[in-house]
């Protein structure tokens, strides 16, 4: 396989592992309490809205923390 479609495909997978994992850690919160009443459909959005924003952040700095670690090499030659 080319390279970049391996790298493409570990950085979606990256990227929907952290997501899901923000969104798991975030049910721990429970912001229904602070919305207003019947708006729980609102608060599913905010949900994924703050998942997808946290999970997308959170998993471009383990890819690039470990690009960036294997580029090291290259500075002692």
């Amino acid at each position: 396989m080319n390279f970049l479609g391996v790298q493409s495909l570990i950085a979606i997978i990256s990227h929907l592992f952290f997501i899901l994992l923000t969104f798991w850690a975030l049910k721990g919160i429970r912001i229904e309490n602070t919305m207003k009443k019947n708006n729980i459909g609102q608060a599913r959005v905010l949900y994924l809205f703050v998942s997808i924003a946290i999970g997308y952040t959170v998993s471009t700095f383990f890819i690039e923390f470990i690009l960036s670690s294997q580029n090291l090499i290259f500075l002692f030659y």
